[in-house]
C-alpha cells in the first residue's frame, strides 16, 4: 500500500467518529426500486491490479484448491441432485397437506413448495464437504410448528437417504438439521402469507415480510441478505476469492463458529463486501492484506460495519438493529449490519471474552500479510493452524454424556455448544475480568462405549497481565487469591439442565484441567490433526491452577501448583437436574 492510500485508510479509520455515526444515523425508508447500487461511503482506493498483484493472486487461488476449497465437478452435480431431489420431497409434502385441508384438486395439482440455497452456496463460496442452507418457502396454510417440524420431519425420516436427522425449532432461526446421501443439510423454513406459492416469487421485494412473525423474518432473511451482499460489491468474483480465503484462515485460527460466540460465515462475508467496496479495483491478493490492515485498525465500539444504510419500514414495522433507538443493540461489542430489510447485527453473540480474540488473530493475520508482502513468506503462513492447546496452561473441560447413542448425542452436543458462552460470560463477570476465557469451537468425541457416547469442550482460562507493580512497601508482599468458581460452573449446568427435551442419561460436567492431563482422546486429536503439545518458556502468560474444584489459582508461583511436574489430578464439578 502506498503512503497515499495508507493516510487516506488512517484518516477513515480516525475519523469514523464524524463519518460513520452520521452516516449510520441516516436512516431512511424507501421502496426496493428507488435504490440504486451504491457504497456505504467513498472507495479508499481506486487503483487498480499491478502484475505482481496479479501473480500473488494465482499463488493464493493455487493454494486455496489444494486445500479443497473449489469442489469438483462431480461433486456439484452431486450437490444439485441432492437438491432437486428434496425439492421433489418437499413438493409432495406441500401437496399431502393441501389435501389434508381440503381444497379442491386443481389447488392441490398447483401446491407446491421452494427450496432455495442460501449462505455458502448462494454466495458462491461452498467448497467439498461444505454443507447446504436452504430456505423451504410454503404456502400460508403450511405452519412451522407442526407441518414442517413435524410432518416434513416424519417424511424425511422416512426417506432412505435421509440420515442423521435433527430438528432444532428452538434455535434463533428455528432449523431441520439432517445428512441427504452424506451431504449436510440446513433446512429452515418461512410461511408466506399467499395461498400458493409460484417460482416466480420474489422474495427481494419487501410485500413477502408483510404479516411474518419474527422467527419467519429470520428464516427469509438468509436469502435475502446473501442476494444483498452479491449486488453490493463491485466484482463478485474477486469477493468470492477473497472470502474463500478470509474463511480459511478464520477456521484456522479457531474464530468461525457463530454459536461459539465468534463470526459466522455471514458475518465474514458482509466484513469482506465492505473491503471490496473501500478498494472497488483491487484483486484478491490486494483485497486480503487491506482486510486485515483495515480491520486490525478498525473502532468497533464506534463504527458498525455496514453496506448501505439501515432503514425502517414503518408499514411492516419489523425489529430493525438501531443503536440510536435500542439500548440493547448499543450494548453490542461487534456490530457487523445485514444489507438488507430488517437489518440486524450478524454478530450479536460476541462476547467480550470472543472479540478479545477475534481482535488478537486478525492482528496476527496483519503481521502475516506483512510478511508475504515483504516476501518473506509465502501464503501458506496466514493459514497456519492456531495451536490452541499451546496457549494456556489451565482448561475448564466441559463433558457430555448420553446413554441413547449417536442421534442423541448430536442433539444433546448443539444444546451444550449452544450455551458455552454462558460459562465464558460467568467465570469472566464473576472474576471481575481477573480471568481470560478463550472458548475452542471445536468438540472432542470420545470413543463411544455401547450406547453411551461422550464429547468435551475446553475453555482456554488465563489471568488477565497484571500492571506494573508499584515500589515494595517495608512489609511480608500480599499473595494474589484464587479463584473459586464452583458457584460459577453449577449456575451455568443448571442452565444447561433447563433444555426443554432433557431426558435421563443425558449428563454433564465442568472439570479444571492443566496441559498435561488433557484426556487421552484429546491428545490422540490433537497429534492426528498435527499438532504439537510442546511450546517455549513464556509463551503464553496463562495462570496456574489449584486442585480444587473449578478453583483456579492467580500466583505463578511453582508453590502455588503451576509446575508442570508431577502428577495432578483434575478435580470435577457434576451435578444433576432436579426432575
Amino acid at each position: 500500500m502506498d503512503s497515499n492510500s495508507t493516510s487516506t485508510l488512517v484518516a477513515e479509520l480516525k475519523g469514523s467518529r464524524a463519518l460513520r455515526p452520521r452516516s449510520f444515523f441516516v436512516a431512511r425508508s424507501l421502496p426496493m426500486a428507488s435504490q440504486q447500487k451504491e457504497f456505504f461511503a467513498k472507495p479508499i482506493s481506486l487503483v487498480g491490479p499491478t502484475a505482481a498483484d496479479l501473480e500473488s493472486t494465482a499463488q493464493l487461488e493455487k493454494l486455496l484448491r489444494e486445500a479443497g476449497l473449489y469442489e469438483s465437478p462431480e461433486e456439484s452435480a452431486a450437490r444439485e441432485e441432492v437438491l432437486r431431489d428434496l425439492q421433489g420431497i418437499v413438493d409432495r409434502w406441500v401437496k399431502q397437506l393441501a389435501v389434508q385441508h381440503g381444497y379442491p384438486d386443481a389447488m392441490v395439482d398447483e401446491a407446491t413448495a421452494l427450496l432455495l440455497p442460501f449462505g455458502s452456496y448462494r454466495l458462491g463460496v461452498h467448497g467439498r464437504g461444505s454443507d447446504i442452507d436452504a430456505l423451504v418457502v410454503g404456502p400460508s396454510y403450511v405452519d412451522r410448528d407442526h407441518d414442517f417440524f413435524v410432518v416434513l420431519a416424519g417424511l424425511l425420516a422416512e426417506t432412505e437417504a435421509v440420515t442423521h436427522l435433527l430438528p432444532v425449532p428452538g434455535a434463533h432461526v428455528p432449523v431441520m438439521k439432517l445428512r441427504f446421501r452424506g451431504v449436510q443439510v440446513d433446512l429452515v423454513y418461512a410461511s408466506v402469507g399467499l395461498p400458493a406459492v409460484t417460482r416466480g416469487l420474489d422474495l427481494s421485494d419487501r410485500s413477502v415480510l408483510r404479516g411474518l412473525d419474527h422467527a419467519t423474518a429470520r428464516s427469509l432473511n438468509g436469502m435475502r441478505v446473501a442476494d444483498e451482499i452479491l449486488r453490493l460489491v463491485p466484482d463478485a468474483a474477486a469477493f468470492r476469492t477473497a472470502l474463500r480465503c478470509v474463511k480459511h484462515w478464520a477456521k484456522a485460527r479457531g474464530v468461525y463458529s457463530n454459536v461459539s460466540g465468534f463470526l459466522g460465515g455471514v458475518a465474514w462475508a458482509i466484513l469482506v463486501a465492505r473491503v471490496c467496496q473501500l478498494y472497488p479495483n483491487a484483486a484478491p491478493s490486494m483485497l486480503v492484506h487491506r482486510f486485515f490492515k483495515v480491520f486490525s485498525q478498525w473502532e468497533w465500539a464506534m463504527a458498525p460495519v455496514m453496506l448501505r444504510d439501515i432503514e425502517h419500514d414503518a408499514e411492516l414495522g419489523l425489529p430493525v438493529w438501531d443503536a440510536r433507538r435500542s439500548p440493547r443493540d448499543r450494548a453490542h461489542l461487534m456490530p457487523v449490519i445485514t444489507p438488507a430489510y430488517p437489518c440486524m447485527n450478524a454478530c450479536y453473540n460476541v462476547s467480550a471474552a470472543t472479540l478479545r480474540v477475534i481482535r488478537e488473530q486478525i492482528a496476527a493475520g496483519h503481521a502475516a500479510c506483512q510478511e508475504i508482502a515483504a516476501g518473506g513468506r509465502g501464503w501458506d503462513a496466514l493459514f497456519q493452524p492456531f495451536q490452541f492447546f499451546r496457549a494456556h496452561k489451565s482448561y475448564l473441560q466441559v463433558d457430555a454424556t448420553v446413554a441413547g447413542g449417536e442421534d442423541e448425542l448430536r442433539e444433546w452436543k448443539g444444546w451444550v455448544e449452544s450455551r458455552l458462552r454462558q460459562l465464558v460470560a460467568g467465570v469472566e463477570r464473576d472474576t471481575a475480568g481477573e480471568l481470560l476465557c478463550h472458548p475452542h469451537p471445536h468438540a472432542y468425541d470420545a470413543e463411544p462405549s455401547g450406547l453411551q457416547c461422550s464429547f468435551s469442550f475446553f475453555v482456554g482460562v488465563s489471568t488477565k497481565p497484571a500492571p506494573p507493580p508499584p515500589p515494595p512497601p517495608q512489609q511480608q508482599p500480599r499473595q494474589r487469591g484464587k479463584f473459586d468458581l464452583r458457584a460459577t460452573t453449577e449456575a451455568f449446568m443448571q442452565d444447561v439442565y433447563t433444555y426443554e427435551f432433557w431426558r435421563p442419561g443425558m449428563e454433564l460436567a465442568v472439570a479444571h484441567v492443566r496441559r498435561k492431563d488433557l484426556p487421552a482422546h484429546v491428545l490422540q486429536q490433537i497429534r492426528q490433526n498435527g499438532g504439537d503439545l510442546k511450546r517455549k518458556r513464556g509463551d503464553d502468560g496463562s495462570n496456574s491452577s489449584s486442585s480444587s474444584s473449578s478453583s483456579l489459582s492467580s500466583s505463578p508461583s511453582p508453590s502455588s501448583g503451576d509446575s508442570d511436574s508431577g502428577p495432578r489430578s483434575s478435580s470435577r464439578a457434576k451435578l444433576h437436574p432436579s426432575r
